[in-house]
C-alpha cells in the first residue's frame, strides 16, 4: 500500500517516529518499510533517523494492517488463570505474543483464537488478538488477554496508569549484596534501550532526535549463588528491554542475555535470557484484586539445580 504524506507543522525528531504518528499506524510496520528501502523524502531513500522536517513530503510503502490471529486449534496453552472479562496465559520463550504480518502464526494470539475466539475482537487493534501487553520473545511468562472491548479498555487504562503490579524471576551475573531501585532514563536506539545516566547523556541522544522516557525498575534477593543471583524484580513503567537494560547498566546483566550483557552473560546450556514474568496483580474488570501466578518453566529450573551454590 503506497502512500503520500506531508509532515504536520507538529512534526519534529525523527522520521520513523513523526511519520507513524502522522500515519496513524504501528512503528513495527514502519520499521519494516524503513528495513525495505520503502520510504523515500525528497526524492531520495530515506533512514529512520533522519530528523523529520514540517512540511515535507514523504513517500512511503507500508503493508496492508494484519487481521486478527487465524485460530490454531492444535497450539499448545496453558491457563493460568481466567474470568468473563479476562484470562491469563503462560507464554513460552520463543513464542511472539501476537502477529506483526498478515497472514503470521505460530504466535501466542494464534493459540489464544482457538480456545477464546471472543478475545479476537477485544482489542482496537486486531492483530493483537485480545492482548493488553507484551513481553519480549525470549522472555516467558504471564500475559493477559481481554475477552470484551469494555475489558480490553479498563485493564489498558491500569498498564498505562502504573496500576498494575509486575513481577520477575531474573538471573543476573555476579552477587548482588542487597535490593534496590533504579529510575535511570531509557531511550530507544537501534532496536536496543540505551541508559542516559546524566544531563550529557541526554543532550547528545536529544541531538540525535532520540528520547529518553522515564523508567523504574525495582529488585531484592531472592538467592545467592557462586556467581550468579537470582532476583525477583518489579517494574513500575513498561519501556521496551527495560529490565534487562537498567540491570545491565548495574553491572548484573541478566544470564544468557547477549545483547546487552555479551560474554559477561554467558551461561552454558541457557539458551535463552534467564527473565521470567512470575506475578501480575490488578483491579479485574468485574470487581476485586486478581493476582496470577506464573511458575519458572523446566528449562529455567534446570538452569538453578545445575549452579554450583
Amino acid at each position: 500500500m503506497k502512500r503520500e504524506i506531508t509532515l504536520p507543522a507538529s512534526a519534529r525528531g525523527r522520521l520513523d517516529r513523526a511519520l507513524a504518528d502522522a500515519l496513524g499506524l504501528g512503528r513495527a510496520a514502519v520499521k519494516k518499510a524503513f528495513a525495505l528501502g520503502r520510504v523515500r523524502a525528497g526524492g531520495r531513500r530515506a533512514r529512520p533517523a533522519d530528523p523529520a522536517a514540517p512540511g515535507a513530503l514523504v513517500e512511503v510503502e507500508v503493508e496492508g494492517p494484519a487481521g486478527p490471529p487465524a485460530p490454531e486449534p492444535d497450539a499448545p496453552l496453558r491457563v493460568l488463570a481466567e474470568s468473563p472479562g479476562w484470562v491469563a496465559v503462560e507464554k513460552p520463550a520463543g513464542t511472539a505474543v501476537h502477529p506483526l504480518a498478515p497472514g503470521e502464526g505460530g504466535t501466542l494470539a494464534n493459540a489464544v483464537a482457538a480456545r477464546y475466539p471472543e478475545c479476537a475482537l477485544a482489542a482496537p487493534e486486531p492483530r493483537e488478538g485480545g492482548a493488553v501487553h507484551r513481553l519480549d520473545l525470549e522472555t516467558s511468562g504471564a500475559v493477559l488477554f481481554a475477552r470484551d472491548r469494555a475489558a480490553w479498555e479498563a485493564l489498558h487504562r491500569a498498564f498505562r496508569e502504573r496500576r498494575v503490579e509486575k513481577a520477575y524471576l531474573a538471573l543476573v551475573a555476579g552477587r548482588v549484596a542487597s535490593g534496590g531501585v533504579t529510575s535511570v532514563p531509557l531511550a530507544q536506539r537501534g532496536g536496543r534501550a540505551v541508559a542516559v545516566p546524566d544531563a550529557v547523556a541526554e543532550e547528545r541522544l536529544r541531538a540525535k532526535g532520540l528520547r529518553p522516557r522515564p523508567a523504574e525498575t525495582r529488585w531484592e534477593v531472592e538467592r545467592r549463588l557462586d556467581a550468579w543471583t537470582l532476583l525477583r524484580v518489579e517494574i513500575a513503567t513498561g519501556v521496551m528491554h527495560q529490565i534487562r537494560a537498567h540491570l545491565a547498566h548495574l553491572g548484573h546483566p541478566v544470564a544468557g542475555d547477549a545483547l546487552y550483557g555479551g560474554a559477561a552473560a554467558a551461561l552454558p546450556g541457557l539458551g535463552r535470557h534467564f527473565l521470567h514474568a512470575s506475578r501480575l496483580a490488578f483491579d479485574a474488570p468485574e470487581g476485586g484484586r486478581a493476582v496470577v501466578e506464573c511458575p519458572l518453566p523446566a528449562d529455567l529450573v534446570r538452569v538453578l539445580e545445575e549452579l554450583p551454590p
